[in-house]
């Protein structure tokens, strides 16, 4: 199926974390969570002053968002994050 998101929102999908750190400490549930994914497809932007602003993400992009700002989206076993651009905290490069 293809999502394509509309105007300033971003589909994403949620980066798989380690169950350990480097020194072997074994995190729980709560300590793993984090706000870390893929970005899959953007929307056109937003509009200001009539212009269209496209937005400074791409598909491809890692990147780390607010936590509590997204829509959970469940298609057939795959899940996925919808969220708004402007909660987009960073794009993180490797």
């Amino acid at each position: 199926m293809n999502i394509k998101p509309l105007y300033d929102n971003v589909l994403l999908e949620k980066e798989k974390t380690e169950d350990k750190t480097a020194s072997g400490i074994i995190l729980s549930t709560k300590e793993k969570e984090q706000a870390y994914a893929k970005v899959l497809a953007v929307g056109e932007g937003t509009y200001q002053d009539g212009k269209l602003v496209p937005l400074p993400i791409k598909a491809g992009d890692k990147v780390l968002y607010k936590k509590y700002s997204t829509t959970d989206v469940k298609i057939d076993k795959d899940e996925y994050l919808l969220i708004s651009a402007k909660d987009i905290l960073a794009i993180v490069s490797e």
